[in-house]
């Protein structure tokens, strides 16, 4: 694999499911059936075969091949593995029809070895029309611009899947790690989704040294098939994870089999992690793996499982001791090692503080002693370019985040005003522009001009330039938009520094359309600023009646509503953000 590449095009035949490799279960029990029901003749052969007595409930495929059918409507299990079509005779219809008129649950058959297995499988990549998935309820924040998104699912259980559980059950409970390495897909697929992770997801979070995966990941696929189960789960889970969030960045003609094929690969991942019994047994690998499965749930709009499987991640950094500075809890340990748990924790750290800000809930990786300024920028030579490289990125939003758990995090989980004096407020912003000046110059020289440019020469940096930005500037916009009885929001610079956030996303739109599409928390903090600037000219429209400020402003919620548009074809998120009106205020005219 060249791990070198920077762009992934991947066509249709390039990859396929994973779930058409899955062989069907044997219906041992329709056998059964059948030959208790239809006995040979006797010796003499002159008693013709018995009837069979009671009417097939399996769908016909099943039927016909002697497979075991769950009798999952539309589609069952077996059918699904094997990409056919599922039809059900017109009498199985009528009884599944009158049962449930009754409100009696129809016989299904399942494995013996897997009462809990998959009998809710979605009709997978098998042509028919999938479920829309409705967007999550909205946060305990009282802000309404949060209504139609996040985080919180159905009171009841997760959909995240489209069913009941986040991860979809595809596992025997025999199967073990081999069952869950047999639906990994070819090596040539496996590196075509591994680069695109690399090229796409890894600048935003380095957290993965490419050289030490590179070497374990290549060494698991030069195992013969026997030996393959005797891997550490947890490097499996890995691999699994990262195939999902490639999978999510790669181009595929359809969404809905990308979304169905990421999905697979994520449940897989946490089936690996359970093999693992991971929790019981946290390892540097399986809080990786963690921290990108709380990504991917957040990508898949349900931003309420994300935050409570990242609750397990904070335990387990705190269990491997990642919280600690590595000299000292780990003073044996190599250099390279100390950096690599640093960088971890700086993960883990950065995904806990900026979930919160979405969703104004208490921060959680706050006890720690790990210092940014023992990142040694020599031991990773990443280097890009005028000295920005990853360690600088990773001290950047490292320096940032420790400041917006507490100045932001923590009052806005209580309820409590960002700033209660002005002069609290001016000692804040002076905090967050000495922090924006220590980032490296490529990192904060932010215009239109110069990102476009820089796409072209480097875009791993272009994207961590983006992302950074659009979380500095969404925090201090919070900042000054924060009022209350004794003091009001500063208008002006709420305006400027949403339109610094939000034309942040518009570039990441404009130069990597595709990923922005996929990052939720980016799409989630845009839609956030533009009904901020939608809601500022609704209440100051007066005092803004002259000001050159309001028409750039409605140029920013007009080119928002823009995107939404066109992403409401396929999109229910951006659909509901559409209809709930929230982004055109009456008062603009």
């Amino acid at each position: 694999m060249d791990v070198g590449a920077q762009q992934v095009s991947v066509s249709a035949s390039a990859l396929t499911s994973p779930l058409s490799r899955t062989a069907a279960l044997p219906n041992e029990d329709d056998a059964r059936d059948e030959s208790q029901a239809s006995p040979a003749s006797d010796a003499s052969g002159s008693k013709p075969p018995r009837r069979r007595n009671k009417p097939s409930l399996s769908c016909e495929t099943c039927t016909v091949k002697k497979t075991k059918c769950d009798r999952g409507r539309p589609t069952c299990f077996a059918c699904v593995k094997r990409r056919s079509e599922c039809h059900y005779s017109h009498l199985a219809d009528l009884i599944e029809e009158s049962h449930r008129a009754r409100g009696i649950e129809t016989p299904r058959k399942k494995p013996k070895t897997s009462p809990n297995a998959a009998s809710h499988a979605s009709p997978l990549m098998n042509g028919e029309h999938q479920p829309e998935r409705k967007p999550s309820r909205h946060s305990i924040s009282s802000l309404p611009m949060l209504l139609s998104n996040i985080p919180f699912s159905h009171p009841s259980t997760s959909s995240l899947f489209k069913y009941e559980h986040p991860f979809s059950n595809y596992w025997t409970h025999q199967g073990g790690l081999k069952e869950v390495i047999s639906v990994l897909p070819s090596k040539d697929q496996a590196d075509i989704l591994i680069t695109k992770y690399f090229d796409a997801v890894d600048p935003v979070y380095p957290m993965i040294h490419r050289e030490f995966f590179q070497r374990d990941y290549e060494m698991f696929w030069s195992l013969s098939t026997m030996e393959r189960p005797s891997t550490d789960g947890d490097l499996v889970a890995l691999i699994f994870v990262m195939l999902a969030m490639g999978t999510q960045f790669v181009a595929l003609p359809s969404p809905d089999e990308k979304e169905q094929t990421a999905e697979f690969y994520v449940s897989a991942s946490h089936q690996a992690l359970r093999v693992f019994s991971y929790l019981g047994r946290p390892s540097f690998r399986s809080i990786q793996t963690m921290v990108l499965i709380t990504y991917f749930l957040m990508n898949d709009n349900h931003a309420a499982d994300g935050w409570a499987f990242a609750g397990i991640v904070i335990r387990h950094a705190y269990a491997l001791g990642l919280n600690r500075d590595p000299s000292i809890h780990v003073p044996t340990a190599t250099p390279l090692e100390k950096q690599q748990r640093r960088k971890l924790w700086q993960a883990v750290l950065l995904q806990d503080t900026f979930l919160t800000v979405l969703i104004k809930l208490p921060p959680t990786a706050n006890h720690n002693d790990v210092q940014v300024e023992d990142l040694d920028p020599e031991i990773d030579r990443s280097l890009t370019e005028f000295g920005a490289n990853d360690v600088s990125y990773i001290s950047s939003m490292w320096n940032l985040a420790n400041m917006v758990q507490s100045s932001i995090c923590v009052p806005r989980s209580l309820s409590r005003p960002i700033s209660p004096t002005a002069a609290h407020r001016k000692r804040l912003i002076d905090s967050f522009h000495r922090v924006y000046m220590s980032f490296p110059v490529p990192l904060r020289t932010f215009t239109e001009a110069s990102i476009c440019d820089l796409a072209q020469r480097n875009r791993r940096l272009a994207r961590q330039t983006l992302f950074l930005t659009s979380n500095y500037f969404h925090c201090l916009m919070l900042v000054y938009l924060d009022e209350h009885e004794d003091m009001e929001g500063d208008v002006h610079e709420t305006l400027n520094a949403a339109h610094e956030a939000v034309s942040s996303f518009f570039l990441l739109h404009t130069l990597f359309e595709d990923e922005a599409r996929v990052w939720y928390h980016f799409q989630h903090r845009a839609f956030s600023e533009a009904h901020v600037i939608a809601e500022v000219l609704k209440n100051a429209s007066e005092r803004l009646a002259m000001d050159p400020v309001r028409m750039r402003a409605k140029d920013d919620v007009l080119k928002m509503i823009g995107i939404l548009q066109l992403s409401s074809g396929y999109d229910v998120v951006a659909r509901t953000r559409i209809t709930s009106n929230y982004l055109y205020p009456k008062t603009w005219n």
